[in-house]
């Protein structure tokens, strides 16, 4: 397993800017333009719960009240994953995930993100001269004014689609539906761990499945010839493997 996701990791790239924006799909494109370049989330994996009191107490996870390690997620507009993360406990904030998992390090100038309320790393993206879009919060404001209302709308019907990756993950290996065993977690002294080498190969094999993302068919055209390049990489690999 470990040799499979050492050779395949690839797979899961930043892609080139110019590249990305030749398949963006219309409904990015006419939200946003075509300067959206990730959209992030979090998802919890559910573990063991650990016999040792201070391990306990990082990994229980306040949102789902049960003991998790979480991941990163990010996902081009096009559908597929170009980032993730490794393993974090569960209650480590989506912030501080985002701040040092190594994500804002791949974003260019006038790159948008987009992202969920919780991940309020703003001064973390504009110091890389990216914009970071989330949903508007209401603070004292009895209703948001009609162009927060309308912005929340587009990042909301977009930002769905890396919680559709998610639960098309999760699907297809239900191992990530947990409960899974404390073994497969890092321990003190590990670089990686079990369970993180089962996320990213998932990752992988979910990027050689079609998109979840509506297209057009010119971009359906043009993403299969960035496809038919991943398969060529992965024949290579897996011969190399062999």
């Amino acid at each position: 397993m470990v040799l499979v996701e050492y050779k395949f990791r690839a797979l899961i790239h930043w892609p080139d800017p110019e590249c990305l924006r030749i398949v963006v799909p219309l409904s990015f494109r006419e939200a946003f333009g075509r300067s959206v370049v990730v959209i992030i989330d979090c998802f919890e994996i559910r573990t063991e719960r650990a016999g040792n009191i201070k391990a306990r107490a990082q990994c229980f996870s306040h949102y789902k009240h049960i003991d998790t390690s979480k991941y990163l997620i990010g996902i081009t507009p096009n559908g597929s994953v170009s980032f993730i993360s490794d393993g974090y406990a569960g209650r480590m904030s989506d912030k501080y995930i985002a701040e040092n998992s190594g994500f804002t390090d791949e974003l260019l100038p006038g790159d948008i993100v987009l992202a969920d309320r919780e991940f309020t790393i703003h001064e973390s993206v504009s110091m890389q001269y990216a914009e970071l879009l989330t949903p508007e919060f209401l603070k004292k404001q009895a209703q948001l004014p009609p162009e927060a209302i309308e912005k929340t709308r587009k990042i909301a019907s977009l930002r769905i689609h890396v919680e559709r990756v998610i639960g098309l993950v999760r699907n297809k290996f239900r191992i990530l539906k947990g409960p899974l065993e404390i073994n497969l977690l890092k321990y003190k002294y590990d670089e990686k761990c079990l369970l993180d080498y089962i996320v990213h190969i998932a990752c992988i094999l979910s990027n050689l499945c079609e998109s979840i993302v509506p297209m057009t068919t010119s971009q359906r055209v043009k993403e299969s010839v960035l496809v038919r390049s991943n398969e060529s990489l992965l024949t290579v690999n897996f011969q190399y493997c062999t």
